[in-house]
């Protein structure tokens, strides 16, 4: 007879068994357990038997989901070191402030969240207490991504360390009398506080994530030694829906960056209700995770738990909390005894029998409080595991009650995170769960006081002394003193100056091969960081590759396919170019992390990020607000760009926008640039303004966006003459006149002023000669390297008026004296142009690129968008007809002439 138990060839023939007979007494075994004590049994066996391979290193698929109980059994708990009854009072003074602070700020109706530092105080506490370095410690301390609705948490601390006052806790919210207080982690609004934005959920975990690999990227590049700092990304389980939050999991872990520590607040709840009403976040993250490649530490139930598993003898108890969905967890918490011995115990008779030997105050204080992110014993050993855990970053998943000690009126409620307040008798709840010595005369006139033990209290004393012992204040950012940046030599900028001759020479090779030119530089080509989102060849940056080399922290394991060519594929572990891979939203991760590296680490690195402008300002836009909050450095470059420029790409490669999303952003410095010579004097002028020497009153936290074209024209020598240079950085110079570009026009010809950006010059200088010698009309070219920068200097001088400052703006300025009206023209939509136009004295007038885009010639999409020479033509026409200058019938003629 056949063994019944024996391993079928059929069912395992792409793995031959060496060993069937043994095989097969194995499956005797587990049919044997789950016949003799149950299928809950065998599944407990199998699950103890896979972790047990895994933890000796044994190569098998990765158990993805663990039972619902803590990794760290209470047994294997270490002790918290220090005191922990100290650490109680100060976690209990931060829990008042921070709802008095809300409470009070109330009463103007500026908002605040209350509920979420309340479920993770003890997440926090513990780690400003025990684990997170400042910035005197070794590198450059750790780095913190604070939950943005935590908040008035942090605030109350810094209160209590002595960095706030009661006035600055009462200007939560209201800043603009000074001293106020912004709503959530905001660098640009208190610098010497927050390093990070995070607010914007998903982008503070992405970020987190390329700030642990830059700090690896710092290290292994021989830039400065970091790898004792340790980034801390605080989230929630709610926010771990946004893409973003969860796209780089696989680089994390890829890459090893276990100097990376995700703790995610597992309250349940976002911000309408349960997180997974009908199933298990935690369980979902922790499968997540471990796919990634992450070591996952659960650390879900308080101490009064460990009576109920002690009596479970048979895993009737965990395999009910693995079937309890969140939104039932969450309705448990707010009702009594005999509702949780009926719906949560009655639910098996195994269960049932348990209740009968609790009590109900042990029932309520299991459901209503004892949660693992709620006791520092838990949350310090998963800290603990995580900072000594090797080889791959860590998430924490700490259970939580959001609304934790403010009252049965908040704890799990649906509507808490819009909650803005608490009665006094509410407070006073509060004040005796916490035991806080706070009386109640203290409450006057109905207003909640804020509580301090005193500057020379125990409490802040004890405060000091650990903090003092991690390494200084946290959280705190701080901008190291650093030398400016030596300018790099004129050479590499004036040899743009003499133009290309006969050459075609397309604005994005000239911005690339300035960069070949200026990372040599001895004193500061180290400090260049490329990036480019898997697109250098389109740039033509590959032959960086070789010179450069990519980086990867494991270096080049493999022979490159294209090894014995010049510009081979080379990766290495101190390679300067981020080359990323697909994605946009890591590369500007990257770049933040770069650009802010002079205040996180004391190293000024110049980022400069390439990409298809289509796919940067359009797809991560709130990134780029996020690097203006951060105060980041450096050049964003939107290569391949215009609506036009990119032949046969179509409406999803056409950008005709993406300037005028930048002009929304008031600290991009957003640039157009025409010819090479003008990409040479905005680099070296971004560099002087943003690591150089600063001009008095200058701020030097921002960055620079140039849009570079990859249409390969003839590139022009720099123009002689004065004010130059600074027409191009302020937005706006005459390139040349009718007379000076050698156009045939009559004498006292009508006269226009054409304006152009980018590549659109190109046009108008076509335009300019089809007027003159078909039309009789003389035309000056004008190069508008940035019509954002002239529109900021026009506002800034209407602000200067009002103050009673006589100011004219720099575009009226330039054009002042110039004949004929103005025609603007770019290759985008009209709106670029048209935001200077109220500062323009001359009749106004635009074209530009509105609408989809389309595959088709350069030629024929310009035509299509009617902003082709042709087209300028006859709107020069119809304005000068306007006017009555030409004949009106001119434009009718042109129109038919052209075939327009």
């Amino acid at each position: 007879m056949t063994d019944p138990h024996a391993t079928q060839p059929s069912e395992l023939d792409q793995l031959p068994d060496r060993d069937p007979e043994e095989t097969a007494e194995w499956r005797a075994s587990l049919d044997a357990v789950a016949k003799a004590a149950g299928p809950h049994r065998a599944a407990y066996l199998m699950r103890r038997t896979l972790e047990r391979a895994e933890g000796t290193g044994i190569s098998l698929p990765k158990l993805l989901e663990t039972d619902y109980v803590n990794t760290i059994p209470t047994a294997a708990e270490p002790s918290v070191p220090g005191d922990e009854e100290m650490e109680r009072k100060i976690t209990a003074w931060n829990r008042w402030n921070a709802a008095a602070m809300v409470t009070r700020g109330s009463k103007y109706g500026v908002g605040g969240h209350i509920a979420t530092f309340a479920s993770a105080a003890w997440l926090y506490e513990t780690g400003f207490n025990h684990f997170f370095k400042g910035k005197e410690a070794d590198g450059s301390g750790d780095q913190l991504y604070i939950q943005g609705h935590a908040s008035p948490g942090i605030y109350a601390r810094a209160f209590l360390d002595g960095r706030l006052s009661e006035h600055h806790l009462d200007n939560f919210r209201r800043e603009a009398g000074g001293n106020g207080l912004p709503s959530y982690p905001h660098p640009r609004r208190l610098p010497w506080l927050w390093e990070f934005p995070t607010v914007s959920m998903g982008l503070g975990p992405l970020s987190a994530i390329y700030q642990a690999r830059f700090n690896r990227y710092l290290t292994n590049r021989g830039i400065k030694d970091v790898s004792a700092s340790h980034v801390w990304a605080f989230l929630g389980d709610g926010e771990m829906d946004e893409p973003e939050s969860t796209a780089a999991l696989a680089l994390a872990a890829r890459e090893e960056l276990d100097n990376l520590t995700f703790v995610i607040n597992c309250n349940l709840q976002r911000l309408d209700g349960p997180v997974r009403a009908n199933f298990k976040i935690v369980q979902e993250l922790e499968a997540q995770f471990r796919g990634a490649g992450w070591n996952v530490v659960k650390t879900l139930w308080g101490s009064a738990w460990d009576e109920l598993f002690q009596l479970d003898t048979t895993g009737a108890l965990v395999r009910r909390l693995r079937q309890v969905p969140d939104a039932q967890v969450q309705t448990y918490q707010t009702r009594d005894a005999a509702y949780i011995r009926q719906d949560f115990f009655g639910a098996d008779p195994v269960l049932a029998e348990m209740a009968k030997l609790l009590s109900d105050d042990k029932i309520l204080d299991c459901f209503h409080f004892s949660r693992g992110g709620h006791e520092p014993r838990k949350v310090y050993a998963a800290y603990k595991a995580a900072v000594e855990h090797k080889g791959a970053p860590t998430v924490i998943l700490a259970q939580t009650v959001k609304g934790h000690t403010l009252g049965a009126g908040f704890a799990s409620k649906n509507a808490n995170h819009q909650m803005k307040k608490l009665s006094v008798d509410e407070f006073k709840t509060m004040r005796d769960l916490l035991d806080l010595p706070i009386a109640d005369s203290a409450f006057v006139d109905g207003v909640v006081p804020y509580a301090h033990p005193g500057t020379d209290s125990p409490e802040v004393r004890y405060l000091q002394e650990r903090r003092a012992a991690l390494g200084g204040l946290a959280p705190a950012r701080r901008v190291h003193p650093v030398a400016p940046l030596p300018a790099p030599a004129e050479k590499a900028f004036a040899s743009f100056d003499k133009g290309s001759g006969s050459q075609n020479v397309a604005t994005t090779m000239a911005f690339v091969r300035l960069v070949k030119d200026l990372v040599r530089d001895k004193e500061s080509g180290k400090r260049w960081v490329p990036i480019v989102p898997d697109e250098a060849r389109t740039f033509g940056m590959e032959s960086l590759f070789p010179s450069l080399g990519i980086y990867s922290p494991k270096g080049q394991t493999y022979e490159p396919v294209d090894r014995d060519q010049l510009m081979y594929y080379k990766e290495a572990k101190d390679g300067q170019i981020l080359n990323e891979g697909i994605t946009e939203a890591g590369s500007m991760a990257d770049f933040i992390a770069a650009s802010t590296s002079y205040a996180t680490h004391g190293e000024t690195m110049i980022p400069f990020y390439i990409f298809y402008s289509m796919f940067g300002w359009q797809r991560t836009a709130d990134q780029m607000w996020q690097l203006g909050d951060q105060l980041g450095r450096g050049f964003l470059v939107g290569a391949t760009a215009g609506r036009t420029t990119l032949t046969g790409e179509g409406l999803q490669h056409a950008d005709g926008h993406s300037p005028v999303i930048a002009a929304t952003n008031p600290a991009a410095l957003s640039y157009d640039p025409a010819f090479a010579y003008e990409i040479a004097v905005i680099v070296r002028e971004g560099l002087r303004r943003m690591y150089g020497e600063a001009k008095p009153g200058e701020d030097q936290d921002v960055f620079y966006y140039l849009t570079v074209y990859n249409e390969p024209l003839p590139q022009p020598a720099k123009p002689q003459g004065l004010g130059i240079d600074e027409g191009i950085v302020k937005g706006l110079y005459r390139f040349n006149t009718a007379e000076s570009a050698g156009v045939t026009a009559p004498a006292n010809a009508p006269r226009i002023q054409l304006l152009g950006s980018g590549t659109a010059i190109h046009w108008a200088l076509k335009a300019q000669r089809l007027l003159a010698e078909e039309w009789g009309v003389a035309a000056d070219v004008w190069s508008a390297t940035s019509w954002s920068e002239l529109r900021r200097d026009a506002l800034e001088a209407d602000a200067a008026l009002l103050r009673g400052e006589e100011r004219v703006p720099y575009v009226r300025q330039a054009l002042q004296g110039a004949e004929g009206p103005v025609l603007a023209v770019s290759d985008y939509m009209r709106q670029l142009p048209d935001q200077i136009a109220q500062w323009v004295e001359q009749d106004w007038s635009s074209l530009g690129a509105d609408g989809f885009g389309l595959s088709d010639t350069r030629e024929a999409a310009r035509r299509h968008f009617g902003v082709d020479a042709e087209s300028i033509v006859v709107a020069a026409l119809a304005q000068l007809a306007r006017r009555g200058e030409v004949k009106a019938t001119a434009v009718k003629e042109a129109r038919e002439k052209y075939g327009l």
